[in-house]
């Protein structure tokens, strides 16, 4: 064996991350799992509430393939929950919640109407982010 080959076979695998940061392009894709471990789902981008910085939004496709029939659907952030056995966020919603969810269009102007919001909180029986 040459030295160069027995120095490749002592060079470690790369260990995961022990930091508890991401950068938020990292997340753009990953993959969302039912409790089961089935696929439901892939992160599309994240909504930051802007004065403090906080991610207090996901929003996700679900459905279709190949993104083809998807929808997309705004999730309060506390409804994901990271598996670092998955590579993915858990989430408990169902299909039925789904369908009857409140529907936000990602215009920059929905956000401004704090009624809208407080509709998705309900909807997900999650405390509005305003109020922590």
């Amino acid at each position: 064996m040459t030295q160069a080959a027995e120095t490749a076979n002592q060079i470690p695998e790369p260990a995961p991350p022990t930091h508890p940061l991401i950068e938020s392009n990292r997340i753009e894709g990953t993959p969302v799992y039912s409790p089961q471990g089935k696929h439901v789902g892939t992160i599309h981008h994240l909504i930051i509430e802007k004065v403090s910085g906080r991610v207090v939004y996901a929003v996700m496709s679900f459905g279709g393939f190949l993104g083809i029939g998807s929808h997309e659907h705004t999730i309060p952030w506390e409804k994901l929950k990271y598996d670092t056995q998955l590579g993915g966020f858990r989430t408990d919603i169902t299909p039925e919640e789904l369908t009857e969810a409140p529907v936000v269009s990602g215009d920059e102007r929905d956000w401004r109407d704090r009624r809208r919001e407080q509709d998705l909180h309900d909807h997900w029986k999650v405390p509005p982010y305003w109020g922590w």
